[in-house]
């Protein structure tokens, strides 16, 4: 009995910690941008902060990355999917769209990647799993009908949306080419520090300054915050698709959904609605069908 308490719990609370850990990167990104810093600028320097942070932490563990052709092949394609690609459109947008849509986008993956998984034989289909899925579905698009009420859409919340798909396919991909032998903390850092590289030309290219001209003690402090946030949010996201597999990982959009927009109103000001509330309660009703619903072991990975 423990042992089931255990598998049920422990997914649940990372699923939770890590959907509230970018819910509130979303937020840090915002300010950060408010205060001068180019947003590639500070994904790059944050993600390549992070990345060599997980790095040491991993070799004092005795967990070192891998280095051979397979290994930096799903650092290279995961950091493309997964990081450089979806945390570029989403740095990029978020002054323009709000820190609350931006959390909302990631709400969206649950679905597509269930889809997925369920195409390439990863999981069976479960009908009060797939219930969870639409209900946290359900409250995503609340969210969203609300964000776009009265208003015409801006060319960079459409751009959002294609987050959704990117980050579903990074889900499988990291899922289905995982290292045989690889644990989550060795993984982990290869993937920032190939989003990092990936980034670099691009900032160089765009010309950019790396770091803000103004904003004092405020800039070093928001970098330092979000290198830390992105070091414990990844180490949790990767044990979590370990121990949980995609599907259920894919649920951390729905909660960042909710953590971000409850941020962005409670701390930031953005507007409220009753909308938030019913969507609230539908991300908490999906999370928990899922979650009381798990996979048997061999629907996880496919083999």
């Amino acid at each position: 009995m423990a042992n089931r308490h255990t598998s049920l719990w422990l997914p649940l609370l990372l699923l939770v910690s890590t959907g509230g850990l970018m819910g509130l990167t979303n937020n840090l990104v915002k300010q950060a941008v408010a205060s001068g810093w180019q947003p590639l600028s500070f994904l790059m320097l944050s993600l390549l902060g992070s990345g060599l942070l997980l790095a040491l932490l991993a070799v004092a563990r005795g967990e070192y990355p891998g280095l051979r052709k397979q290994h930096f092949r799903y650092y290279l394609v995961a950091a493309l999917l997964s990081a450089s690609l979806p945390h570029s459109l989403l740095f990029s947008a978020v002054t323009h769209t709000g820190a609350g849509f931006a959390s909302i986008c990631l709400a969206f993956p649950p679905l597509f990647t269930y889809l997925m998984a369920l195409s390439l034989n990863m999981e069976r289909l479960r009908p009060l799993r797939l219930a969870g899925l639409l209900l946290g579905l359900l409250g995503a698009v609340l969210l969203t009908l609300d964000k776009f009420a009265g208003a015409n859409p801006s060319p960079w919340a459409l751009a959002l949306l294609c987050t959704p798909v990117l980050l579903a396919l990074g889900n499988i991909y990291r899922t289905r080419h995982w290292p045989a032998g690889a644990s989550p903390l060795s993984l982990a850092p290869g993937m920032l520090l190939a989003a990092a590289l990936q980034l670099l030309p691009v900032v160089l290219l765009g010309g950019a300054p790396w770091l803000p001209e103004q904003g004092g003690r405020a800039v070093p402090a928001q970098l330092a915050a979000q290198t830390a946030l992105f070091a414990l949010t990844y180490a949790l996201f990767f044990l979590l698709q370990r121990i949980a597999g995609p599907v259920y990982l894919s649920q951390v959009g729905a909660v960042a959904a909710i953590a971000g927009t409850a941020i962005a109103v409670g701390l930031l000001g953005e507007s409220a609605s009753p909308a938030m509330l019913l969507a609230l309660l539908a991300v908490i009703g999906g999370v928990l069908l899922v979650s009381l619903n798990p996979p048997t072991p061999g629907d996880r990975h496919g083999n």
